[in-house]
């Protein structure tokens, strides 16, 4: 299975986190804590550990071609949930 890794410095990372899985609660399976979260989506499942000044963001996908969208609606979400606090996402894979 394909897998991307991002590692996002910021001090937010739980509160981005926590965002993401409540906004996501309703149509997708989601679990949660304060520190860690598991999204999965029909191509794929994301996997993300907040820290005290970063989130790591997993992402394995069933196909290759999925991966690349994946990357995309979690980038977005994640620069739309931050509002004013730059971020940089780079995704290795």
């Amino acid at each position: 299975m394909p897998l991307s890794r991002a590692e996002i410095v910021t001090p937010s990372g739980e509160h981005l986190m926590n965002r993401l899985c409540e906004h996501w609660a309703h149509k997708l399976e989601v679990e949660h804590n304060e520190q860690e979260a598991k999204i999965v989506f029909a191509s794929g499942t994301c996997l993300m550990h907040a820290g005290p000044d970063r989130l790591v963001v997993s992402l394995e996908a069933l196909e290759e071609e999925h991966l690349d969208q994946l990357e995309g609606v979690l980038e977005s979400h994640l620069l739309r949930m931050a509002k004013d606090e730059p971020l940089v996402i780079v995704w290795e894979n």
